[in-house]
């Protein structure tokens, strides 16, 4: 993969963070239980993304797609749908702070999942950018705060289904994309359902709710995996992590919440973890050897 080929993953593993960083400003602005926004959030995703794979060129059929996927395709639509259920359960279990400290041990997760299926070794910069960064969101979240062991284990189970999708992602390119994040999102919806109140919601609420699953799975997920397929998993979980700093921002600049010290002082430290190790990382990356330097002349 050449250097373009990297920043293109870079931008949509980035806007990919963005899109989902917009989760708690939408969770504030709708007045509604979990399992409700979850349902109509994964319906109205898988609706966007199904719109989507109209509007682009496709190479093959919707049937032919279906036929392709095998069965790591199908337990890559599960986990991924697993994925969504199991963070609703962590917050309803554990506190934020816990989910959001277990979430940032993602890019060592992916790193192990990455050299067990594909030996692909981390860069020493990874390591290091996902070690400050980890330190960044737990100075955010805070230490020593009590949290319950089944919520946690939802978080690691959260945690471990977006490492896992890093890696297939990247390691098997035969998986339709695209209609993997369709299927995943509405049965993300439909799993929902019946634990919450869907039908009770208002017109404004409704609107909402479709901009919520739009931004979040239409946008977020396809563009995430996409931009897996062109990082190493440890890069892709450490672009990532913008999303905890990012969700904030958004809130204090709609319901103008001024961030705690705490969070700013983090939130600064994840950002600059981010740049430092793409900063070092592409400069060494792509450093031609002095071999090729010497052939290549002025």
């Amino acid at each position: 993969m050449g250097r373009a080929g990297h920043r293109v993953g870079f931008l949509l593993v980035t806007t990919s963070a963005v899109a989902w960083s917009l989760g708690g400003l939408f969770t504030r602005l709708i007045p509604l239980d979990n399992w409700t926004m979850l349902a109509w959030r994964g319906i109205f995703g898988a609706l966007g993304v199904a719109a989507a794979m109209l509007a682009l060129p496709q190479q093959r059929s919707v049937w032919q797609s279906l036929r392709a996927m095998g069965w790591l395709g199908w337990l890559f639509v599960v986990q991924s749908a697993a994925g969504m259920i199991f963070y609703l359960k962590a917050l309803r279990h554990t506190t934020v702070a816990n989910v959001a400290v277990i979430y940032a041990t993602a890019p060592f997760l992916a790193a192990g999942l990455g050299w067990v299926v594909m030996r692909e070794k981390p860069s020493t910069s990874s390591v290091i950018a996902s070690l400050a960064a980890l330190a960044g969101v737990a100075v955010m979240v805070g230490f020593g705060r009590p949290g319950g062991l089944m919520g946690d284990l939802f978080a690691l189970g959260m945690t471990w289904s977006m490492a896992s999708t890093m890696v297939v992602a990247r390691n098997y390119r035969d998986v339709p994309i695209l209609l993997t994040a369709c299927i995943s999102s509405l049965l993300s919806g439909l799993v929902s359902w019946p634990f919450g109140a869907p039908l009770a919601v208002t017109g404004h609420q409704l609107l909402l709710l479709a901009l919520f699953g739009i931004v979040n799975f239409a946008i977020g997920l396809p563009l995430f995996t996409y931009g897996a397929r062109l990082l190493p998993a440890i890069e892709t979980a450490l672009i990532g992590a913008v999303d905890a700093p990012l969700a904030p921002l958004w809130v204090w600049l709609a319901f103008n919440e001024t961030p705690s010290a705490s969070t700013v002082i983090g939130g600064s430290i994840v950002f600059c973890a981010v740049a430092i190790h793409l900063i070092v990382g592409e400069s060494t990356r792509f450093r031609a050897p002095p071999a090729a330097r010497e052939q290549s002349g002025p």
